[in-house]
């Protein structure tokens, strides 16, 4: 039956190929004009935490199914801390070491990217394959992290060991999905579906983390509710503050024609608007109050 039931959701996923898919040309340009005032804090820190060229790859997610091994049910890409796993805990993290510049032991991670129309052996086999995730696992080309101020206020550092998560990998049943695809060199374009990119073009996925955090939790429940987006004019709302922002952009070589799709849950057919980020500041609280005072200061830092 387990196999009958994988075999219908391949199937279903192979017959809305066309309805998940774009030509990044036809995607209109955006319009996201934010007027920023003289309270802004206009600076950019970058953090270069390579692009997973060790390939840590692992169906776990430490912040949703803590202590749990292949609890994710797909497989995950990080950058960053080089011990993240099912049970890791803060202690663990902040000892571990890291990919990232600067001595940012923080965790980053997004669900891999593959080839759809490639089989072989997945040594994530348990959180990949079983699942309906098949196909070649494509490797990033680059990874961005950025962090950036408020449009309209200085920003406040973030508690160390805070989670956060964008987009929703249940997005399919949920609606609250964030997923922000594009193709290099058109990138004022954006769209939550597969993009079809031109030749030289790559694949390009963005993560933008909500910036308002409600100043006394590093988690909650629901694993969202401690930190919110702010409002369209780039105002936190009422009882929270703006922390910096944390952006990630991750592109790829996709061969020109061949179909790809995002790891997912079983029953959210590995759907391009189920895609998401998380992060795990393991920061030293002197790194983040560097990031800080550059944002607030307006300059650019690497």
């Amino acid at each position: 039956m387990r196999w009958a039931s994988l075999l219908l959701l391949l199937v279903l996923v192979a017959g809305c190929a066309d309805s998940r898919t774009v030509a990044i040309d036809e995607v209109p340009v955006a319009m996201e004009a934010v007027t920023t005032t003289q309270d802004a804090s206009t600076g950019t820190f970058s953090v270069d935490c390579g692009r997973n060229e060790s390939r840590h790859l692992n169906a776990d997610n430490m912040v949703i199914a803590p202590g749990q091994p292949f609890g994710a049910h797909h497989t995950h890409e990080y950058v960053g801390n080089k011990s993240t796993h099912a049970g890791s805990t803060d202690e663990s993290l902040a000892a571990a070491a890291t990919t990232c510049a600067k001595g940012d032991p923080s965790t980053y991670y997004w669900p891999v990217l593959r080839l759809t129309d490639r089989t072989g052996h997945d040594e994530h086999e348990r959180g990949g394959g079983v699942h309906g995730n098949t196909g070649e696992v494509l490797p990033p080309s680059s990874v961005e992290i950025t962090f950036t101020g408020s449009p309209v206020s200085e920003v406040v550092s973030m508690p160390r060991f805070l989670r956060m998560i964008v987009g929703d990998p249940a997005a399919l049943n949920t609606g609250r999905g964030r997923a922000r695809w594009s193709c290099t060199g058109f990138e004022d374009r954006h769209t939550d579906r597969y993009p079809e990119c031109a030749p030289g073009s790559k694949v390009l996925r963005t993560f933008d983390f909500p910036s308002c955090w409600d100043g006394r939790n590093t988690d909650s429940p629901s694993h969202r509710a401690h930190v919110e987006f702010p409002a369209s004019n780039g105002v936190c709302k009422a009882g929270t503050f703006p922390v910096p922002k944390l952006r990630v952009r991750v592109t790829y070589d996709v061969p020109a024609g061949r179909p790809f799709a995002i790891d997912s849950f079983p029953e959210q057919l590995r759907d391009p608007r189920t895609d998401h980020g998380m992060f795990v500041n393991v920061m030293p609280d002197a790194l983040m109050q560097r990031i800080t005072t550059c944002l607030n200061t307006g300059r650019t830092c690497a």
